[in-house]
C-alpha cells in the first residue's frame, strides 16, 4: 500500500474519531448545558428527560420536554408554555439556533404536546419587524392540545386531540387583522373542540375536524355572538349588523392559507342556519382597501335557513330552504369595490318558503335562479304594516319565468339585458301611494336595463288611485323592448317601449260619480279597438246636484264601437299621439246640467286653447262620429222639469284635431256635423278654428229646415213658460265668427204661421192676456225671401262655456227676426202692460181686505162699496180685453 493512501485512511479515521468524540461530547453538552444555554440566549426556558443529537445530520430526538417563556409579560416575542411528550426533529439548524437565535427544521414531530402559545404584539411596519423565530418546513402533531392567545392574553385559537400534518408551516408574528396567523402549503388534520375568537364580538366553535385523502369534514361549525343584540347596539352604536351562524356539517378540499388569502375547492355546507340582526345604522363607507382574498371553487350551500331581522326584532327576510351552487366564488380587492362585492363564474340558486316583510310583504313558495334564467312559483304580495302613503300590492301569481342575456356590473353600474319575462295568472289589487316617488331612485345604480319581451297572461288586476279603481279582467299583454336608463341630467330614469299589445275584457273604472266599463279592449302601438263602452252615473240627478258645489255636467254615455289607427307613444319620456283615423260607432250621449248649484266662477277656455294646453304632441287626422244620439238636458230653479234638446242620427267629421305641437302637421280644425234636430228636421253645422291662434278666433255656421215650431217646446216650455202652438220654421241659417270676448255675424229665419202661448209657472194654464200681447208683436210670417239680420256685440261671459255664447247669438237673431228692430222698446211695452195688470190685482186684494175689516158698518155703506167694486172689476175686464 502506498504511503499517501495509508496516510489518507489514517486521516479519515482520525477525523471520524474526532467527529465521533465531538458528537459524543455534543450530546453530553446538550444534555447538561443546552437548557442553560437556551435560557441565556433565547426568550425561553427548556427542560427534558432525554435528548439525543446527531451532529452530522442535525437530527434530534427528545422526550419529556417542558418549555416556558422567561418573561411571560414580554409581548414583543411569541410566548410559549407547556409540555411535549416526544419531540423528533430532522435536520435541525444548529448554527441558526446558536448564532441567529432562530429555530429551523425540515421536519418536526410532536407527540402528545400540550402547549399554550401567546402571539406577539402586532408591530408597526414603519419601525421594522423582527424575524420569525420559528421556520418549520414540515410539522407533524400527534394527539396534541393547543391554545393560542393574543398578546392581551385573550384566547384566540384552541384545539384538542389534534393530529396534524402540515407542510411548509409559517407562524406569522404580524397583526392577525391583516394577515392569517399561520400559512402552509398542504395539510392533513384531525381534531376536536376547535375554538377561534377573531374579535370582541364573535366566537367560532367546531366539534370535530377530520381529513381523509385531502377532503376535510367539519362537524357543527358555529359562529356565535358574544353579546346580546341589545348589548351589541349599546357597545357598538356605529355597527350596522350582528351575525350568527350554525352549520351542522361542511366539507371541502385543498385548503390553502397563504398570507391574506384563503383558497379551497369542493366546499359543501349542509343544512346551515344564518341569522342577521340589523341595527338600522347606515355605516359610513370605509375607504380602506381590503387585502383579504377568498377563492372558492365548486361552492355548495344545501338546504340553508336564512333569517334577517329588522331593528325592532321582527323578520325582514326569511328563507326556509336555500340552496346555492357556485362554480367559482372570488372575493378580492377589485371585487370588494363593486356593488356585489364578489365575483362568480356560474351559479344555481334555489329557495323555498321565502318571506319578505316591509311596507310590502312578499311570500314565495319556491325560487330558482341561474345566470341565464329564473323561475318563481306561487308568489303572494300583501301590504305591510308600514304601508301608509306608499304604493302597495295585494296580488297572487302562480308562475313567473325569465331568461337573461347579460347581467354584469361595470364601474359600479348595473347592465342587465333580459331576454324575456313571463308572468301568468296575476290576480289582485295595486293601490297607488300618496307620497311622490324619488325621481332619482335607481339612477345611481342602473346603467342600462333592457327587457326584450315581457308577457302577462290570463290575469285580473285592479289598479286603485284615490279610491278610483280600474279593473282589468282576462288581461293579456305583451311588451317588447323595454329600456330603462338614467336621464342625461341624472334627474331620474328614462323609460322607453318599442312595441306592445294588450287585450282585456270587461274593463271597469269607477270614479266618484261614474262607473265606466268596456266589453273588450285591444290596444297596440298602431291600433285601438273598444267594444261596448259605457259610462254610467253612480248617483241620481238629485243626489248629483246635492254633491256638487258649483255647476257641472252629468254624463250618461254609451258607444257600441270605438276604433283608432295610427301611431302613439304612451310609455316613454317623449309621449305623443299621431292618429290617422278615429271612429266612434253608434254612440248615445245624455248630458244633464242643473242651474240650481252656484255658477262655477272659473274662466272657461275656448276649445282651441283647451287643445293647445295638451302637454303632449297630439294630432288626429280624421275623427268620425257615426249614427249616434246626443241629448242635452238642463233645468233651473224656476223650471218644471228639465229642458231638452235632442240631436239624433248624429254624424260628425273632424279633421286635424291637434295640440299644435307636431311640426309639419295641419293646425286648423274643421268640424262638420249632420244630424236630425229634435227628431224633426235636418241640422248641419260647419265649425272651424286654428289651435295655434293665440287669439282663439273661431267660425261656426249652420242650417236647419222644416222644423215645426212645436218641436222646440220640450226645451223652451220649462224655462220660458212659453209654448209654440202653431207654425213652421221653414229654414234657419246662422253664420257667426268670434273669439273669447264675444261673437258677431248674420242670422236668417224663414218661418210661417208662428203662434205662441204664455203659460203660468206650473206650465199647466195659459195666460190669455200675455199670450194675446206676445202674439201681437211677434211676426207670424217672414215672407218668402226674408232678409238676414245682423247679430252684433254679443258679449261672452268668460265663466260660461262656448255653447252659452253660441246660444246667445241664436237668441239675438231670433229676437231681431221675430219681433223686429226695436226689440228693446217692444219688450218695455210688454213689461209695462204686465206691470199694470199686477198693480190692478194688488188694488183689488187690498180693497177686499178692507171690506172684511169693516163688516160691522151699515148695509148702505156696504152697498156703496159693492157698487164701487163692480165698477173696478168692469174697468179691469176692459183693460184685459
Amino acid at each position: 500500500m502506498r504511503k499517501w493512501v495509508k496516510r489518507l485512511l489514517i486521516s479519515f479515521g482520525i477525523l471520524a474519531g474526532i467527529l465521533l468524540a465531538a458528537n459524543f461530547g455534543l450530546n453530553i453538552w446538550l444534555k447538561t448545558q443546552l437548557p442553560e444555554y437556551i435560557k441565556k440566549n433565547t426568550n425561553y426556558k427548556v427542560s427534558y428527560k432525554t435528548l439525543d443529537v446527531d451532529l452530522g445530520t442535525g437530527n434530534i430526538f427528545a422526550t419529556g420536554i417542558s418549555v416556558n417563556s422567561k418573561d411571560p409579560q414580554n409581548t414583543d416575542v411569541i410566548g410559549l408554555q407547556g409540555t411535549v411528550d416526544t419531540l423528533k426533529i430532522s435536520r435541525f439548524g444548529i448554527y441558526d439556533a446558536v448564532f441567529n437565535k432562530r429555530i429551523s427544521s425540515s421536519d418536526v414531530l410532536l407527540a402528545r404536546p400540550e402547549l399554550n402559545i401567546v402571539l406577539a404584539k402586532p408591530r408597526d411596519h414603519k419601525t421594522g419587524k423582527k424575524k420569525n423565530p420559528f421556520l418549520l418546513e414540515n410539522i407533524r402533531i400527534h394527539d396534541g392540545k393547543f391554545a393560542v392567545f393574543k398578546h392581551t392574553k385573550q384566547k384566540f385559537v384552541s384545539v384538542q386531540k389534534l393530529n396534524l400534518l402540515v407542510e411548509n408551516l409559517q407562524m406569522i408574528e404580524e397583526s392577525v387583522e391583516d394577515k392569517l396567523p399561520i400559512e402552509f402549503d398542504s395539510y392533513s388534520i384531525k381534531g376536536e373542540k376547535f375554538f377561534v375568537r377573531p374579535n370582541e364580538t364573535y366566537a367560532i366553535t367546531v366539534n370535530s375536524v377530520n381529513t381523509t385523502d385531502g377532503q376535510m369534514s367539519v362537524e357543527n361549525f358555529r359562529l356565535t355572538p358574544l353579546l346580546s343584540f341589545a348589548q351589541f347596539k349599546k357597545f357598538y352604536p356605529k355597527k350596522s349588523q350582528l351575525f350568527a351562524c350554525n352549520i351542522p356539517k361542511m366539507e371541502f378540499k385543498d385548503v390553502v392559507l397563504k398570507k391574506n388569502k384563503v383558497s379551497l375547492t369542493n366546499a359543501d355546507f349542509q343544512n346551515p342556519i344564518f341569522t342577521i340582526y340589523n341595527t338600522g345604522i347606515k355605516t359610513k363607507k370605509n375607504n380602506k382597501e381590503s387585502n383579504f382574498e377568498i377563492d372558492l371553487n365548486n361552492f355548495k350551500l344545501n338546504n340553508a335557513v336564512v333569517q334577517i331581522n329588522k331593528p325592532d326584532g321582527n323578520k325582514l327576510l326569511s328563507v326556509g330552504a336555500l340552496s346555492l351552487n357556485i362554480s367559482q366564488l372570488i372575493f378580492n380587492k377589485e371585487t370588494s369595490e363593486q356593488i356585489i362585492p364578489f365575483g362568480y363564474k356560474d351559479f344555481l340558486l334555489s329557495g323555498k318558503d321565502i318571506l319578505y316583510s316591509n311596507h310590502q310583504n312578499i311570500a314565495i313558495r319556491s325560487l330558482a335562479l341561474k345566470p341565464a334564467n329564473g323561475e318563481i312559483l306561487d308568489a303572494v304580495l300583501t301590504p305591510g304594516s308600514s304601508a301608509i302613503g306608499k304604493t302597495t300590492m295585494d296580488l297572487k301569481t302562480d308562475h313567473i319565468a325569465f331568461n337573461i342575456n347579460k347581467l354584469e356590473f361595470v364601474d359600479k353600474k348595473l347592465n342587465l339585458d333580459i331576454k324575456d319575462i313571463l308572468v301568468n295568472n296575476i290576480n289582485g289589487t295595486i293601490k297607488a301611494g300618496e307620497k311622490k316617488q324619488n325621481k332619482t331612485s335607481g339612477s345611481e345604480i342602473i346603467q342600462s336595463l333592457i327587457v326584450r319581451k315581457m308577457s302577462l297572461k290570463n290575469s285580473n288586476i285592479i289598479y286603485e288611485s284615490g279610491k278610483q279603481p280600474l279593473a282589468f279582467h282576462d288581461l293579456n299583454a305583451t311588451v317588447n323592448n323595454i329600456e330603462l336608463s338614467p336621464k342625461p341630467n341624472q334627474s331620474g330614469l328614462s323609460f322607453k317601449v318599442k312595441d306592445y299589445y294588450l287585450t282585456t275584457r270587461n274593463l271597469a273604472y269607477k270614479t266618484q260619480f261614474y262607473n265606466m266599463s268596456l266589453g273588450l279592449l285591444k290596444l297596440n302601438k298602431n291600433k285601438v279597438q273598444i267594444s261596448n263602452f259605457v259610462m254610467k252615473p253612480l248617483v241620481s240627478r238629485a243626489q248629483f246636484i246635492k254633491m256638487i258645489p258649483v255647476e257641472r255636467d252629468l254624463y250618461d254615455l254609451k258607444a257600441a264601437q270605438i276604433t283608432a289607427e295610427g301611431e302613439w307613444e304612451l310609455f316613454s319620456q317623449h309621449k305623443m299621439v299621431n292618429a290617422s283615423h278615429v271612429s266612434i260607432e253608434s254612440a248615445n250621449a245624455n248630458i244633464f246640467r242643473s242651474k240650481i248649484p252656484k255658477d262655477d266662477p272659473k274662466i272657461k277656455a275656448l276649445y282651441s286653447k283647451m287643445l293647445r294646453s295638451i302637454k303632449i304632441p297630439m294630432t288626429i287626422q280624421n275623427l268620425d262620429l257615426k249614427n249616434s244620439v246626443l241629448v242635452y238636458e238642463e233645468d233651473t230653479p224656476e223650471s218644471m222639469g228639465p229642458g231638452k234638446l235632442t240631436f239624433s242620427n248624429f254624424n260628425m267629421k273632424v279633421k286635424n284635431l291637434n295640440s299644435a305641437k307636431i311640426k309639419g302637421k295641419p293646425i286648423k280644425v274643421d268640424i262638420k256635423i249632420n244630424c236630425s234636430f229634435m227628431n224633426l228636421s235636418p241640422l248641419s253645422v260647419n265649425w272651424n278654428f286654428d289651435v295655434a291662434d293665440q287669439n282663439d278666433a273661431f267660425a261656426i255656421s249652420g242650417k236647419t229646415t222644416n222644423l215645426p215650431a212645436s218641436g222646440i217646446n220640450p226645451f223652451i216650455r220649462p224655462y220660458l213658460h212659453v209654448t209654440a202652438t202653431a207654425g213652421t220654421i221653414q229654414e234657419m241659417l246662422f253664420n257667426f265668427k268670434g273669439n273669447p270676448a264675444g261673437l258677431h255675424g248674420t242670422f236668417n229665419l224663414k218661418h210661417k204661421d208662428l203662434k205662441i202661448a204664455v203659460l203660468n209657472k206650473n206650465n199647466n194654464e195659459k195666460k190669455g192676456f200675455l199670450t194675446a200681447v206676445a202674439n201681437i208683436f211677434i211676426k207670424s210670417d217672414s215672407g218668402s225671401y226674408p232678409e238676414s239680420v245682423a247679430v252684433e256685440n254679443v258679449e261672452r261671459d268668460p265663466t260660461k262655456s262656448f255653447f252659452n255664447l253660441f246660444w246667445k247669438g241664436i237668441e239675438q237673431g231670433l229676437k231681431k227676426t221675430l219681433i223686429g228692430a226695436n226689440v228693446e222698446k217692444t219688450e218695455m211695452k210688454v213689461k209695462n202692460a204686465v206691470s199694470s195688470v199686477k198693480e190692478m190685482k194688488q188694488s183689488v186684494k187690498e180693497i177686499k181686505q178692507e171690506i172684511k175689516n169693516k163688516t160691522s158698518k151699515p148695509k148702505e155703506e156696504k152697498k156703496e162699496k159693492k157698487g164701487f167694486l163692480n165698477n173696478i172689476f168692469r174697468k179691469k175686464e176692459k183693460s184685459e180685453e
